[in-house]
């Protein structure tokens, strides 16, 4: 894993932590390698990431993010009545259409961001980068 993806990683996965993001980890204790899915509860400068009782590596760890583009209308509409603008999912971010609207105010930035990390979205590119799993209907760890 290049530097600059650990990272990317490192900073995402620490903005995550009060959100409960589950990655899939790999990690080797007493009866060898194992791979399973883990709360990760600390992240350290050091690369080590801890996730419910084991230490990993940060190369070992694939956070569970949802894809920006598998935002729902109800979603989209939360997003818009955060931001009280007119707004549209493109790709890995958040696009304003309405052409008079020249930027975001900060504490708008920061409610969406907070509302993007609470409900483990993607819009760090994690995923096509191959840093992430793509959360899917069938692999949601994140369902109650």
């Amino acid at each position: 894993m290049k530097r600059e993806d650990k990272d990317l990683l490192l900073r995402d996965l620490s903005a995550r932590l009060p959100y409960k993001v589950v990655a899939q980890v790999t990690y080797k204790d007493s009866e060898g390698w194992k791979t399973e899915d883990r709360k990760v509860l600390g992240v350290y400068t050091d690369g080590q990431v801890y996730a419910d009782c084991v230490y990993t590596n940060i190369e070992n760890t694939k956070p569970y993010l949802r894809p920006m583009l598998g935002m729902t209308k109800e979603e989209l509409h939360e997003v818009q009545e955060i931001l009280g603008k007119g707004v549209e999912i493109r790709e890995d971010f958040i696009l304003s259409v309405d052409s008079s609207i020249n930027s975001f105010t900060y504490l708008e930035l920061m409610a969406v961001f907070e509302w993007l990390l609470k409900n483990h979205f993607d819009f760090m590119g994690l995923i096509p980068k191959g840093l992430a799993i793509e959360v899917t209907k069938e692999n949601n760890p994140y369902k109650e």
